[in-house]
């Protein structure tokens, strides 16, 4: 049995292009257990609040519940739930699941492969985060679960279960386009002719069809690449820049950083290159950035 195309194709609520990683997410936590405790199962009633935090932080703006994944995450054949009745899981219900000691665990055959093949838990973790995640995300996701990172899954076996291939001029492209600056916050450092701290953000994540264009892309500084991947930060109508109403910080850094950001134009793209296209922005505001925008920040009086 292939494993790691099982991870692969977890069944998942689809409609469109939205975000539903919630087995994605149960099974990262199960295989970090498993790497830490090998057999141990998992009460609901215990691990319910880390996945709350899971969902929260990483699943889609709405909010949801870890229940959901518990019970159907059985129906892809990598899960098993029991309870103090037997086996099989009560159903989606927060209460039955905690009235009736819901536990669930990876499926023994599953356990056996991966004692038998200690690098297959890995390579069934890097597939779940490239079909899921975008990369900005994977390192912090891996320690939000306890997984210890394994050394990076063969390429070609990576590719065949992703089925596409990512461009690698993407990020040149991108990064020329907006003449080596973050669209953010204009930061462009560089040591030498190298720039350093710049990366090539896609709007719409790879992992949910976003393509490796222009057009989808954004050229930004290492801190505004994670805070829009991890729906802190947007763009709106205009090409301005979005700035949850979630955020909260107190200090001159995150005002300059991220607050004093809300309403203010994009850096870039230099004319001639494509601006981010609207359906993909589109696609950011409803499926990543959180909550509603702040106000236009307004730019203090000249003296």
């Amino acid at each position: 049995m292939n494993w790691v195309e099982r991870a692969a194709e977890l069944r998942q609520w689809s409609k469109g292009a939205v975000r539903a990683p919630h087995k994605p997410l149960l099974l990262l936590y199960a295989l970090g257990r498993f790497q830490r405790e090998d057999d141990g199962a998992l009460r609901y009633g215990a691990v319910e609040e880390d996945l709350k935090r899971l969902l929260a932080e990483y699943g889609p703006p709405h909010r949801t519940s870890p229940a959901y994944p518990f019970h159907h995450l059985v129906s892809d054949g990598v899960w098993e739930v029991r309870t103090d009745r037997g086996a099989g899981s009560p159903g989606t219900g927060v209460r039955e699941l905690r009235a009736t000691g819901a536990a669930g665990r990876l499926v023994p055959e599953l356990r056996a492969a991966l004692r038998r093949e200690p690098s297959l838990l890995g390579r069934m973790a890097q597939v779940l985060l490239d079909a899921n995640f975008p990369p900005s995300l994977h390192d912090e996701l891996c320690e939000a679960v306890g997984l210890v990172p394994e050394p990076e899954p063969d390429v070609s076996e990576r590719l065949s279960v992703a089925r596409r291939q990512r461009d690698p001029r993407m990020r040149e492209r991108v990064l020329t386009a907006y003449e080596y600056r973050c669209a953010f916050c204009g930061y462009d450092g560089r040591i030498g002719a190298v720039p350093v701290g710049l990366e090539a953000a896609h709007v719409r994540w790879w992992a949910f069809d976003g393509p490796d264009d222009v057009d989808n892309g954004l050229c930004l500084c290492s801190l505004h690449h994670k805070l829009f991947d991890k729906g802190v930060l947007g763009v709106g109508e205009g090409d301005r820049v979005l700035v949850s109403q979630r955020f909260v910080g107190h200090s001159p850094a995150a005002r300059v950083q991220v607050t004093e950001l809300s309403g203010r134009p994009l850096v870039g793209p230099q004319p001639g290159a494509a601006p981010v296209a609207a359906r993909h922005r589109a696609w950011h505001t409803a499926q990543v950035f959180h909550g509603d925008p702040r106000p236009a920040h307004a730019a203090p009086s000249p003296a």
